[in-house]
């Protein structure tokens, strides 16, 4: 069953429209008939949208939208959105905000009062996590890592210990040294995907321990292009009765200055693992110690 006040712009409303990550096929019959119906498109890049758009026999007005000019814009187009203009944004692929440009032209409309619709379609880190065979029930998204080595590894250090299968997408001059970071401080054994070109004739999605994955995208040059998502397993927590080995050496220098309790309650907070768990322990090696 449709909504048929969906069906057709509504004046003074902003479209947040998914648009195909590869296979133009992909893009949905709804989405058409907006981008068709709208006053004007925002786009991130008018050169390559307008390729989708003549695709489609789309005639709309686009407006560039992008890193560098969307805070300036969008206080104008909101203003126009508010004097009844109807408006779709739309990135250079996938779904618009998703480590892309559109999240202040968003919020500013919203705070306005502006009605903001979403036309959901592709999107590929959803796309890679539905074909990766790793646990899809919690996922977290970084997004881009910071391009620089230093920092780059500060973050996965953060992220080493989270449970949840972990998506990252990554420029192609940088997957070689991304793997290699990943394998050294995840462990190389640690299960991983590649996925790229995704719904694009070369598309690949490869399953394997991240020291694998290294080597053999290291290895082949044809691996090291196009669109990349990466997806890695998260780290085997313990059983709930259990603490790490690693836990457990956090709660020993921890008892070295604060008391059980206090030791257990930040050990909870750095790990994750269970506080009556981590204050078990904690007992158990006071007591060993002033036994």
């Amino acid at each position: 069953m449709t909504d048929s006040r969906q069906d057709s712009p509504q004046p003074g409303s902003l479209y947040v429209v998914a648009t195909p990550i590869g296979n133009l096929g992909d893009l949905s019959p709804r989405a058409v008939e907006v981008l068709r119906s709208v006053e004007r498109i925002a786009a991130e890049d008018t050169r390559h949208s307008r390729k989708l758009l003549q695709h489609f026999a789309i005639q709309t007005p686009l407006v560039a939208v992008h890193e560098h000019n969307e805070r300036e814009l969008a206080p104008r187009l909101v203003e126009q959105l508010r004097a009844g203009a109807s408006l779709a944004l739309i990135s250079d692929a996938g779904t618009p905000l998703i480590s892309d440009p559109g999240f202040n032209l968003v919020r500013l409309a919203r705070e306005a009062g502006v009605r903001v619709i979403p036309v959901p379609g592709p999107s590929a880190l959803v796309c890679a996590l539905s074909a990766s065979g790793l646990a899809t029930d919690r996922f977290v998204f970084e997004g881009f890592l910071p391009a620089k080595r230093v920092a780059r590894r500060a973050r996965l250090a953060e992220l080493h210990h989270d449970s949840r299968t972990l998506i990252l997408y990554e420029s192609s001059h940088r997957i070689v040294e991304c793997l290699q970071d990943l394998a050294e401080l995840f462990g190389g054994g640690r299960h991983a995907v590649l996925a790229r070109e995704l719904t694009k004739q070369f598309e690949t999605i490869r399953d394997a321990s991240l020291e694998e994955l290294a080597d053999w995208v290291a290895a082949d040059r044809n691996q090291q292009k196009g669109e990349i998502v990466l997806l890695v397993a998260g780290c085997p927590q313990p059983e709930k009765d259990q603490v790490s080995a690693e836990a457990e050496q956090l709660l020993a220098i921890l008892l070295d200055e604060l008391p059980v309790k206090l030791a257990a309650k930040l050990a909870a907070r750095i790990t994750g693992l269970n506080k009556r768990d981590l204050y078990n322990r904690a007992l158990q090696l006071k007591t060993l110690r002033d036994g």
